[in-house]
């Protein structure tokens, strides 16, 4: 494996135009968000002033308790063992539970909040930062994470959803044997069968599939796994969810934010709502207020005022936060400095500042997380003979296809020389043409345009002919598109790391720590 290229967000055309300003600090008021050494000393000591020694002894209850059915590193028990000082510190990424962990950018995300905490520590030594994995496991949406894909299958469970995911157990084993038939030639095979059979048992829920799979993964590394569906931590965040309740509080506050955001960015990424909780029980349905009542919708719950504030007293486990809430939980329970997301989240994120500052929470450092793309030495070999390079298929592809079709095209040349002439003739003309009547010279401006049409048309005419002229050319760039972009998005969407893992085992995962950047987000190119 080698590194052949590692190209900045901000020089790619599809990373949103909102996460570029972000990283380019453009963005009023976020400018002590983004990563800066000087920004996490300041994040520091905001931290260690919101974050009392009561706090700390239940994350360690948690994390001890959470933790306990697993195999841990050493490197992991010195990290909970460490949570207990006021110099401790986490860095956080969060996920949902797909199925075998999904798209292999959950494994980046990942790496690089590992790498961020080793980075940290070289530069604050007087301070600890320990990698927590925070799973979405109260989320509802099944369809969303029951399935992955390798380059050559697809592969889905089938069990009974509509409730948290994390809570599902496991009974449809029948995807195994399909990985195993797929799998067991290659190097590592054994060692990922293996690993499927452990987590995905008869019997444990999709919680603790996930939990034993992403520690065998990452348990040398000292990775901690929070679970938030935990009523101890949800103790912490009552108040909150009390004050969304009474006072629609998070939708209020943000709505500048959300206004501003939308005005120059034309939308945000999620819309807050009057209240942005669910209600767990046997499924997981959104809380709404009709003006008397609360109600629970698409069930027959109800609750008065007092009924429901007592309910949140005595049962905050059945309160569930949602995509909004989710980073206020996330933040108020953690010592957290700073979250590592892709881009649609670092998006939603930016919509709650007023809302932390509002109930007194720090707001962190965002870091939009690495992707990496790991490519043949064979394609990267066509992409070179063809005169491209790898970074002209992050760009404006159909534009860089047209340019190649149209290369040192004689008849293209040809217009553009006539076009040339044309506008010089014109601009001649239409000097003279001031000299006399208006309606003239407006003739003249309308003739140009005309005639300019023209041009415009004989190069789309003459682009359709010449794909038609040079199939096999086209041919060639539209199969390399989807070398470098499987489904026609990028690689690290589609493939579950099992593809990567099959062939290269742990050394993969240690081969993609060392290239992972910390300090900027980029796109880093791996030829293989």
């Amino acid at each position: 494996m080698k590194t052949v290229n590692k190209i900045v967000f901000t020089d790619i055309e599809s990373i949103p135009q909102l996460v570029k300003d972000f990283l380019n600090q453009e963005i009023k008021g976020f400018e002590k968000n983004t990563f800066s050494f000087d920004n996490f000393s300041q994040q520091i000591h905001q931290k260690q002033n919101s974050f009392d020694n009561f706090q700390r002894e239940i994350m360690l209850k948690i994390f001890t308790e959470q933790l306990s059915h697993l195999k841990l590193s050493s490197k992991q028990k010195e990290n909970i063992e460490s949570l207990k000082s006021p110099n401790t510190f986490t860095i956080t990424t969060g996920h949902q539970l797909n199925l075998f962990s999904g798209p292999v950018f959950f494994v980046y995300k990942i790496l690089q909040t590992i790498k961020t905490c080793t980075h940290l520590k070289q530069k604050f030594q007087d301070f600890n930062f320990v990698p927590v994995y925070w799973m979405a496991s109260e989320d509802h949406d099944f369809a969303e994470i029951n399935h992955f894909k390798t380059e050559n299958n697809y592969y889905e469970i089938n069990e009974k959803s509509g409730g948290a995911v994390g809570r599902i157990k496991i009974g449809d084993t029948f995807f195994i044997s399909e990985f195993e038939k797929e799998f067991k030639d290659s190097i590592f095979g054994t060692e990922l069968i293996l690993m499927l059979k452990e987590a995905y048992k008869v019997g444990n829920t999709l919680t603790e599939a996930i939990q034993i799979l992403v520690n065998r993964l990452f348990s040398e590394f000292g990775l901690l796994i929070l679970d938030g569906d935990s009523k101890e931590l949800k103790n912490q965040v009552k108040d909150i969810f009390k004050d969304e309740l009474i006072n629609f509080s998070l939708h209020d506050t943000s709505k500048e934010k959300v206004d501003f955001l939308t005005e120059k960015y034309g939308k945000v990424q999620v819309n807050p709502r009057e209240i942005n909780l669910f209600y767990l029980s046997e499924t997981r349905d959104r809380i709404d207020f009709d003006g008397e009542n609360y109600f629970v919708v698409d069930t027959d719950k109800k609750f008065t005022k007092e009924e429901i504030l007592a309910e949140l007293e005595n049962f905050p486990e059945r309160f569930s936060p949602n995509a909004l809430m989710r980073p206020v939980y996330q933040e108020k329970v953690l010592p957290n400095l700073a979250y590592i997301g892709g881009n649609a989240e670092i998006m939603y994120w930016l919509e709650l500042k007023d809302y932390f500052a509002k109930i007194n929470i720090p707001f962190p450092i965002l870091i939009p997380r690495n992707s990496m793309l790991f490519i043949k030495e064979k394609t990267l070999g066509k992409i070179e003979k063809l005169d491209l390079r790898i970074e002209d298929f992050f760009q404006n592809f159909t534009k860089i296809t047209n340019a190649k079709i149209l290369e040192n095209n004689f008849i293209l040349e040809s217009l553009d020389g006539q076009e040339n002439s044309l506008i010089h003739n014109f601009s001649e003309l239409k000097s003279l043409a001031e000299t006399t009547e208006k309606s003239f010279g407006n003739m003249v401006k309308a003739e140009e345009i005309r005639q300019l049409k023209s041009f415009k048309r004989m190069r789309k005419r003459l682009l359709h002919a010449e794909k038609i002229k040079q199939n096999e050319l086209l041919e060639r760039l539209e199969m390399l598109f989807l070398d470098v972009h499987p489904a026609k998005t990028w690689q690290e969407r589609i493939f579950n790391f099992s593809v990567f893992f099959a062939d290269y085992g742990y050394s993969w995962l240690e081969s993609c720590l060392e290239e992972m950047e910390v300090e900027q987000s980029k796109l880093i190119i791996v030829a293989i």
